[in-house]
């Protein structure tokens, strides 16, 4: 029986199978969510190479660019959904979203994201070549550029891009040169070539290959070398005392007028108080209420405890401010003895979809859900950082930190240069799952790129003390209602990642991920030009 040519162009099923195998896999690679060997939370490099090593092994087989497609298209819709599926927490137990349609909605937000990696895989399989070298190198570029049309369009949603599995790796010392995007690629040319050797295992006994292999570990070792120079020659800062406040207020209780808010307002309220370290950070929206529906006094208490003349404290505190007339903004409040007149005052700049904006034409689907503080405005794309005790404090609100690259803008001015950067969040929305993991996952490739400390004060998790090396100094257990005391050294030595992205956005990266594939479109259209004639 012969097949129709659509049905022979399809990958065989057992493919399909494994690649949605090799792309769950993936996603636990970027923080390992089970108790198993000591390894909950951890990213690890090591499963992540074979895992994408699986998917190259099956593109290489590939025998049509409409199963590279499909195979690119079930890889990354089982590794993304495996990845962000802690989102149906949010829309079914606390948005009120029908447990059907949350699941839905997470496995059509996976499909759409996973299109671009369906568009990766059919331009592998149609322009491959016929060099094992020029391979590997295709098929990084074609990653790369997936991943960036991940991060960047229709406002971008990184989560989970495969660079952050690299973070304790021997790719890492590579962040402060090409960040995680450039780490991604370089983990897809080390995937692709794994799959190469075991498709063609007589390449090991190849000159060639051992040289190749060796200038890799060479490159390696020397950026390992260079950012262990640059870290000893640093102008550390003086060490700055932190309290970071894990309030664990209960999602479905934080605005409810009898339990959660009044919890809120006393607790976080007391610490502020009472605290002695010289910066003190609640989370985001830690005080959940607008200014103007706060007893009288509340603020004005605040205030006066950290800007009395000779106060040795500052305090940062995640708030929503504004009204109906000018907007409404997700906000951090910060007072210090040099702002006793008006407060410091950072607005969230990069809002969630759906959960701090609506996107045109989707507001049928966000009365679906009981999500409050859910119509933001965006703040100033340049905003000052908090200057206080020889620091410049840069805040960032939840999942800002996942934009490296609007984070290093913060760099373009030396004088506003950041020297430590402070994270409020609130991961409560997705209960205690594997978020948690991931996001602090992803504070620490913030670290490496920028070498930069981060501070991270939550409500439920990951309250942390990172530091430049991207290293957990100290931490808060999840789900626990605590302070974290401890201190941070700021750092002042700009990364080579940094300038750049600063001065040229990720343009350089998606040059890099172009070029490949257009040489060798052309090279294929010259040859066909060439046959005719």
């Amino acid at each position: 029986m012969t097949l129709p040519t659509s049905a022979r162009h399809l990958p065989p099923r057992s493919g399909l199978l494994l690649v949605l195998a090799a792309g769950a896999l993936h996603a636990g690679a970027l923080a390992w969510p089970w108790a198993v060997a000591g390894l909950q939370g951890q990213a690890l490099w090591w499963l992540q190479l074979p895992a994408l090593g699986l998917l190259c092994a099956t593109l290489l087989r590939a025998p049509h660019w409409r199963s590279g497609a499909w195979l690119g298209l079930a890889f990354a819709t089982s590794w993304l959904a495996g990845t962000f599926w802690w989102l149906f927490i949010s829309m079914h137990t606390y948005g009120g979203l029908a447990a059907p349609l949350a699941a839905g909605a997470v496995l059509v937000l996976a499909l759409f994201l996973a299109l671009y990696y369906a568009a990766a895989g059919a331009c592998f399989v149609l322009l491959r070549p016929s060099h094992p070298a020029l391979t590997a190198l295709l098929f990084a570029s074609l990653w790369l550029a997936a991943e960036l049309a991940r991060g960047q369009w229709w406002t971008g949603f990184p989560w989970g891009a495969g660079g952050y599995a690299h973070i304790d790796g021997p790719l890492a010392p590579l962040a402060r040169w090409v960040g995680v995007y450039g780490i991604s690629a370089c983990a897809a040319a080390l995937a692709m070539a794994l799959a190469l050797l075991q498709q063609q295992p007589a390449w090991l006994r190849r000159p060639g290959t051992w040289a190749l292999a060796a200038g890799v570990a060479a490159v390696l070792a020397g950026a390992q070398w260079q950012r262990s120079q640059a870290w000893a020659q640093d102008n550390t800062l003086p060490p700055l005392s932190v309290a970071l406040l894990q309030g664990n207020i209960p999602q479905d209780e934080k605005f409810q007028p009898g339990s959660g808010l009044p919890l809120a307002l006393q607790w976080y309220a007391s610490q502020l108080l009472s605290a002695d370290a010289q910066l003190v950070v609640a989370p985001e929206t830690a005080i959940p209420v607008l200014p103007q529906q706060l007893p009288h006094t509340y603020l004005a208490e605040l205030r006066a405890r950290f800007t009395q003349p000779g106060a040795q404290q500052a305090a940062l505190i995640g708030i929503p401010l504004g009204n109906r007339v000018q907007g409404y903004t997700n906000s951090a409040l910060g007072w210090s003895p040099e702002h006793a007149g008006q407060p410091y005052r950072y607005d969230k700049q990069h809002l969630v979809p759906f959960g701090e904006f609506i996107p045109p034409l989707f507001k049928w689907f966000t009365r679906l859900l009981e999500i409050p503080l859910s119509d933001f405005s965006r703040g100033d794309a340049h905003q000052p950082p908090l200057h206080w005790a020889g620091q410049r404090l840069a805040p960032n609100i939840c999942y800002e930190d996942l934009f490296g690259e609007e984070l290093a803008q913060r760099f373009r001015d030396p004088a506003q240069a950041p020297t430590i950067f402070v994270n409020l969040s609130n991961i409560a929305w997705f209960g205690d799952s594997v978020a948690i993991d991931q996001h602090l996952n992803i504070s620490r490739m913030r670290a490496l790129e920028l070498e930069r400390p981060m501070v991270r004060a939550t409500n439920t998790g990951a309250t942390a003390i990172i530091d430049h090396r991207g290293q957990v100094l100290e931490r808060l257990p999840s789900a626990q209602r605590s302070v974290l005391l401890g201190q941070v050294q700021g750092r002042t030595q700009i990364t080579p990642y940094t300038h750049w992205v600063a001065h040229c956005g990720l343009w350089p990266l998606w040059a890099v991920a172009l070029l490949p594939a257009g040489v060798l479109l052309w090279r294929r259209r010259r040859r066909a030009a060439s046959a005719l004639s």
